[in-house]
């Protein structure tokens, strides 16, 4: 692109940054759904998952909260798609992007929210890692929007925004109880700050919260039913300290890692910093402002780090999923030099080298590497050929399609959904009824059930499926070559025979 030309194009970012904003979200779309959806030849272990649950329609389940399952199934159901999957993700990521936007706009025009937007696409969270449609990827709209809504709702005062406070909140608890390292911050800054603290003498905070409280009632009252085993999944992600040195390794190790992550978004943001220059006019934000996008920014982060602090307790890296999507406004708004045209341009490229290395990387990753690297990548697995094997070696034993699978949430999970009969097997996930109380044990060993194991001895039923199926019958095991690169699958599988009535 020649000078006149990439002025032409800067003068038409000026003109029309809300025309260039859609144009960054459909190119953002595009790319992060096809690259899945052509380099893939199964679902990723997360969504599988989400097939695998989703379809059982529950308030509540042993691990995580079912707001991603729910929608996975919903999508698939209206497309019967596996692409249609990838695109949940990123119309996921477009509304948090949109929600950061409306953030933004009225603090620092439109040029600084297309910035702002473009610096935490900087982040894998919101693009690399944003391919997978998890509880991770599904929190992020729902944080932004409580983002949203809490400035507004602070600001301008109308009770329409503390009533979407309150249902994002809500349904951030359904997404993943997580939610609780913003909820926390935001309650903090309204009893501490005295500007926010003068909002608590009005209903709005109040409707913000009986909002939240009645969105996420039903998974309380399931959670009161069932008990808090999903608690114990978290404790388990979060293990306890082997020593006093663990109250500084873990958080000291998370704020590591988030920084190594964070490094591409801030070399799309050095631009507002270098060349430094004396602070040039800009538009006005007031210190509240900024101390309620202080909060914004780091207050989530923040709070994990202490309560890592604490408690000694371990941290996952992959918890930084929503805790920097203001993390860009934050930096424009902070920035000494007002945006001109010499520092956007330099931010949108360094912006667009950033966007191609992530595409370049996926690419390699799924291209080349598995020639090279011999890794294992789930996207690889034979799930289709492993149901179709399955299945046809079930009807050839019973002359009937498997209604049930007990084996693993990934072995179980695959065969179901890359099924072709209608409905799908349901799976007695791990051979454990407490991970699928839903499950009728009558009716599955009246009916019969298929076990696979593809992690073991196939020669041998592993111990915890023979328990949940007594009298299964042991079948030839076989092997499955991986759609790409030169991985076996070794599948065992057994038969328990449907029991005559």
């Amino acid at each position: 692109m020649n000078a006149k030309e990439m002025a032409g194009l800067i003068e038409a970012v000026e003109r029309r940054p809300g025309r260039v904003f859609a144009a960054f979200l459909a190119l953002h779309a595009a790319v992060w759904t096809a690259l899945p959806a052509l380099l893939y030849f199964n679902l990723p272990l997360d969504v599988i998952e989400a097939m695998t649950y989703g379809r059982e329609w529950q308030l509540g389940y042993d691990k995580l909260p079912p707001l991603p399952w729910y929608l996975a199934e919903i999508a698939w159901r209206a497309t019967g798609l596996d692409a249609s999957l990838y695109a949940l993700s990123q119309a996921a990521v477009i509304v948090t992007f949109i929600a950061v936007w409306l953030t933004a706009r009225p603090l620092v025009g439109a040029l600084g929210a297309l910035a702002s937007v473009l610096i935490i696409d900087g982040m894998h969270y919101l693009n690399l890692s944003a391919v997978k449609f998890n509880h991770n990827v599904i929190e992020m709209p729902l944080w932004a929007l409580a983002g949203f809504a809490l400035h507004a709702a602070l600001r301008r005062g109308q009770v329409r925004y503390w009533i979407l406070l309150g249902v994002a909140v809500g349904l951030g608890w359904w997404a993943k109880y997580f939610v609780v390292i913003l909820a926390a911050p935001l309650a903090l800054f309204l009893l501490a700050d005295p500007d926010a603290r003068r909002s608590l003498a009005r209903p709005g905070p109040w409707i913000a919260a009986l909002v939240a409280l009645a969105v996420m009632a039903p998974n309380l009252y399931w959670l009161v039913e069932h008990g808090t085993q999903p608690f114990g999944y978290a404790e388990a992600r979060a293990a306890a300290p082997s020593g006093a040195l663990d109250h500084l390794v873990h958080p000291f190790g998370f704020i590591g890692a988030q920084a190594l992550y964070l490094l591409p978004a801030l070399l799309i943001a050095l631009p507002l910093f270098l060349p430094a220059v004396k602070p040039a006019p800009r538009p006005a934000i007031d210190g509240f402002d900024r101390r309620i996008l202080t909060l914004l920014a780091v207050g989530p982060g923040a709070t994990l780090f202490a309560f890592s602090l604490v408690t000694g307790r371990a941290t996952n890296a992959m918890w930084g999923f929503p805790l920097w999507l203001f993390l860009g406004l934050w930096m424009v708004a902070f920035a000494p030099a007002a945006l001109e045209r010499a520092r956007l341009v330099r931010l949108g490229t360094a912006w667009a080298v950033v966007f191609a290395i992530f595409i370049a990387a996926f690419c390699a990753d799924y291209l080349v590497l598995p020639y090279f690297d011999h890794r294992y990548r789930a996207a690889f697995f034979p799930g289709d050929r492993l149901s179709a094997a399955i299945t046809q070696r079930y009807a050839e034993a019973t002359g009937a399609k498997p209604a049930y699978i007990i084996a693993s949430m990934w072995d179980g999970g695959n065969v179901a959904h890359y099924s072709a009969q209608r409905p799908q097997p349901r799976v007695l996930v791990d051979a454990a009824p407490a991970h699928a109380p839903w499950i009728d044990l009558a009716d599955l060993r009246a009916r019969g059930a298929v076990l696979v194991w593809t992690d073991r001895d196939p020669r041998m039923i592993p111990p915890y499926l023979a328990a949940a199926a007594p009298g299964a019958k042991i079948g030839a095991p076989f092997d499955l070559p991986y759609h790409r690169g030169d991985g076996t699958v070794h599948v065992g599988w057994a038969i328990l025979p449907p029991r005559a009535p």
